[in-house]
C-alpha cells in the first residue's frame, strides 16, 4: 500500500506547520529566549556570529568617534598632551583596545586616561553591555547543547506493532528498548490512537485523539527500562479495536502514537522519545522474538532480533465477535 501522509513520523518529529499566524507572530518575540533556543543550529550560530560582529565594530566606533573628536587621532600622544586613550591612532588600534578591555586581556600599551570622562562613561556602558551579551548568548548556547533531544535517539522502539493473544486475551503489543547503561528515571509511556471520525450530530473530527490503555490502573505504565520491554495494550470492550479484526485491519486508517517520558539519570532533565504505528504497521498473528538470555553473571540482550517477529496462531475476529 502508499504510503500516506503521517501525523507523527517515525523518528518522532511531528508533521504539523503553523500557518497564517497575523498578529499573533508577535508572541514569539515576547519570549524571544525560548524561541532562540529552538532555532536549529545554523540559525543559532549565524546569530551568535553577527551579534558578537557587530557588538564589536559599533564599539570599536563609539571608541575611534571619541578619539576623532577630541583630535586624539592627529597628536602625539606624549607627556605634553594627555589623550582619551592612549595610544589610538586609528580605527584598528581603537578596535584592538575594546577587544582588549571587553576580554580583559590588558596588554598595557592602552589604556584610558583620567582626563576623559566620556571615555569612563563608555567603559562602564561597555561593561554592563557586554555582560549582558554574553548572559544571554553563552546561556541560549549552553541550553541549547544540554537538550535532552539527543537522549532520546538511543531510546528504541519496534518498527512494527503486533495483534496476537497473551494470557488468552487479545493485545495489541509493541517494543521499547534503551541503549544505554544509563537508566531513564521515573520512565513513562503513554499511547495516542488518532482517527478520523464523525460524530452523532454531523461533526467531522480529522484527528480525533483517544488514549490506549497501557496499563494506567495497574502501573504497567510505569517502566524500568533496563532492558527491552513489550508493551501491551488489552483489546476488550473499552478498546477502541474492540471491533477491529483481521479483515477490517486491511480497510482501517488509523495512527498508533506511541510517547516515552523520563527524566535522564546523568543530567537530572526531561526527555521525552516519540514513534507512530500507522495500520500498515501492525502486524495481525504476530509475535516478538526473544531478544534475552542469560550467561555467565549477566543477561544478554540481542538488538539484532530487537524488531524480528514471527507468526502464531491467532483467531481472525474481533474481541465483539
Amino acid at each position: 500500500r502508499r504510503e500516506r501522509q503521517r501525523f507523527v513520523d517515525k523518528n518522532g518529529r511531528c508533521n504539523v506547520q503553523h500557518g497564517n499566524l497575523g498578529g499573533e507572530s508577535s508572541r514569539y518575540l515576547s519570549d524571544f529566549f525560548t524561541t532562540l533556543v529552538d532555532l536549529k543550529w545554523r540559525w543559532n550560530l549565524l546569530i551568535f556570529l553577527l551579534t558578537y560582529t557587530v557588538a564589536w565594530l559599533v564599539m570599536a566606533s563609539m571608541w575611534w568617534g571619541i578619539a576623532y573628536l577630541r583630535g586624539d587621532l592627529h597628536q602625539a600622544h606624549g607627556d605634553s598632551y594627555s589623550p582619551c586613550v592612549a595610544n589610538v591612532y586609528n580605527f584598528p588600534s581603537a578596535f584592538l583596545f575594546f577587544i582588549e578591555t571587553e576580554a580583559t586581556i590588558g596588554y598595557g600599551h592602552r589604556y584610558i586616561t583620567e582626563r576623559c570622562p566620556e571615555g569612563i562613561i563608555l567603559f562602564l556602558f561597555q561593561s554592563l553591555l557586554g555582560s549582558v551579551v554574553d548572559a544571554f548568548l553563552i546561556g541560549c548556547m549552553f541550553i541549547k547543547m544540554s537538550q535532552p533531544k539527543k537522549r532520546a535517539e538511543t531510546l528504541m522502539f519496534s518498527r512494527a506493532a503486533v495483534i496476537s493473544q497473551r494470557d488468552a486475551k487479545l493485545c495489541l503489543m509493541f517494543r521499547v528498548g534503551n541503549l544505554r547503561n544509563s537508566h531513564m528515571v521515573s520512565a513513562q509511556i503513554r499511547c495516542k490512537l488518532i482517527k478520523s471520525r464523525q460524530t452523532p450530530e454531523g461533526e467531522f473530527l480529522p484527528l480525533d485523539q483517544c488514549e490506549l490503555d497501557v496499563g494506567f490502573g495497574t502501573g504497567a505504565d510505569q517502566l524500568f527500562l533496563v532492558s527491552p520491554l513489550t508493551i501491551c495494550h488489552e483489546i476488550n470492550s473499552e478498546s477502541p479495536f474492540f471491533c477491529l479484526s483481521q479483515r477490517s485491519l486491511r480497510s482501517e486508517q488509523f495512527e498508533i502514537v506511541v510517547i516515552l517520558e523520563g527524566i535522564v539519570e546523568t543530567t537530572g532533565m526531561t526527555c521525552q522519545a516519540r514513534t507512530s504505528y500507522t495500520e500498515d504497521e501492525v502486524l495481525w498473528g504476530h509475535r516478538f522474538l526473544p531478544v534475552m538470555s542469560l550467561e555467565d553473571g549477566f543477561f544478554r540482550v540481542d538488538y539484532s532480533q530487537f524488531h524480528a517477529t514471527f507468526e502464531v496462531p491467532t483467531p481472525p475476529y474481533s474481541v465483539k465477535e
